[in-house]
């Protein structure tokens, strides 16, 4: 294999075979291939795509690059969840002990943060003692005592990947349709699942900006996980503004157990019971709508869900009570619009760059997260405001951050004199 040649390929749009691909991703890992390299496959790719044959053989490699879970031995369902990413998406981290509660096992590998997206992670580590990092076994351990668990992505699963999804936010091809199937559907599939929902987001503050990209997106995702004999649902929704009323790193995981509480704001309560409900219809607990959405109130209404979360905490070496006292910043401040109106729309993306700047996020290798920050949206599209009205709270623990975010933020939203139709939660 000489790496520039299939580079040169691909750059002029000439489909690569299954063991092209194989051999340029294999040689990734193996040294051959170079950074760089990668870079430009990447870049190629991302004009170009990749056809059927090419985007399997990608979901295959980055695969079998390492270890394959297996619950086949399980009595419980096996199901996951995933989403494209969005600002205040912090549904998994809700939505996986209601199911463990349900009785769906859940054993789920989550990214970080990605460009101006969160990541469930970075969330979950701001809870001290908190072990993302295991090997296999010790996951597979709390997966079977707690019916579900969160963890990074591992070395000894689809190390391929893990690779290239850094390379990917630093060249500027999150966005691409392939990799982002070969990346998702890789994991997903090596986590020795049977079932899967996806949540794929459609508007400013996520990578698919059209619900085009995002139904095309949608249909090869369930396209792959069919072909790998995993059940696939597809959820699409609203990411024109940010999901719940926070967004940040702590505060993430306060809103979390506030909505295990059933004291959730609706939008994303209703997100997080969509998804909950194509999970147990596949698993077969219950077999309507209906029932489905009455077993996920009744174990947040019990504390079931709550009570799984604070359980699944301890097991993974989590103290909530030491979490508690390190959640307060340093400096907040407020935001507020500069007319009065009604708010007809807000720049997503650009909240979640600046979330990014204040320390939610990272942008290069000296940068390190502030546990502490984050937005609370005190009003979001479709509510009034005039001008001694906070639209944003934002806090952190870096002054300079605050400041230079607070000058910015005014501008994410757009008032006018009427109000538009708003776009639905759940499409």
């Amino acid at each position: 294999m000489i790496p520039a040649s299939l580079i040169s390929k691909k750059r002029d749009g000439i489909d690569l075979g299954k063991n092209e691909i194989e051999s340029f991703f294999s040689g990734y890992l193996s040294g051959m291939v170079t950074d760089a390299q990668m870079s430009a496959m990447l870049m190629a790719i991302y004009f170009n795509g990749m056809n059927e044959d090419e985007t399997f053989a990608l979901v295959e490699v980055m695969l079998h690059s390492g270890t394959i879970l297996d619950f086949s031995k399980s009595k419980r369902f096996v199901a996951d969840k995933h989403s494209t990413g969005g600002i205040g998406d912090k549904v998994s981290i809700i939505l996986a002990p209601i199911m463990a509660a349900a009785g769906i096992k859940i054993p789920m590998i989550a990214g970080r943060g990605l460009g101006f997206t969160g990541g469930t992670i970075d969330k979950l580590e701001c809870i001290p003692g908190f072990d993302t990092s295991p090997d296999l076994a010790l996951f597979n351990k709390w997966v079977d005592k707690s019916g579900y668990s969160i963890i990074s992505q591992s070395n000894e699963i689809c190390p391929a990947d893990k690779r290239i999804y850094d390379l990917r936010s630093k060249t500027g091809t999150i966005s691409s349709i392939p990799l982002i199937c070969g990346s998702i559907m890789s994991k997903k599939i090596a986590e020795g699942i049977s079932g899967l929902v996806l949540d794929i987001k459609i508007g400013n503050g996520t990578f698919m900006k059209s619900q085009d990209q995002a139904i095309e997106l949608g249909s090869w995702m369930k396209k792959i996980g069919h072909a790998f004999n995993i059940k696939t649902d597809i959820v699409y929704t609203n990411m024109d503004q940010p999901l719940g009323n926070y967004a940040g790193l702590s505060c993430e995981i306060l809103e979390t157990i506030d909505c295990l509480k059933g004291s959730g704001p609706d939008d994303l309560m209703n997100v997080t019971l969509e998804l909950g409900t194509k999970l147990i219809l596949q698993s077969g607990l219950v077999s309507n709508r209906s029932s489905a959405i009455d077993l996920q109130a009744d174990i947040i209404r019990s504390g079931k869900g709550l009570r799984t979360f604070e359980s699944s905490v301890e097991i993974q070496g989590g103290k909530l009570d030491e979490f508690y006292y390190q959640t307060e910043p340093k400096h907040e401040t407020f935001v507020y619009p500069t007319r009065e109106g009604v708010i007809n729309n807000m720049d997503t993306e650009s909240i979640g760059w600046c979330l990014v700047e204040l320390g939610c996020g990272i942008q290069s290798k000296d940068d390190t997260l502030d546990k502490t920050a984050g937005m609370e949206f005190l009003k979001k599209t479709g509510d009034k405001v005039n001008t001694n009205d906070p639209v944003y709270r934002i806090f952190c623990s870096n002054k300079t951050a605050l400041e230079t975010v607070s000058k910015s933020l005014s501008s994410t939203i757009i008032v006018s004199d009427k109000q538009s139709n708003n776009k639905p939660t759940i499409y």
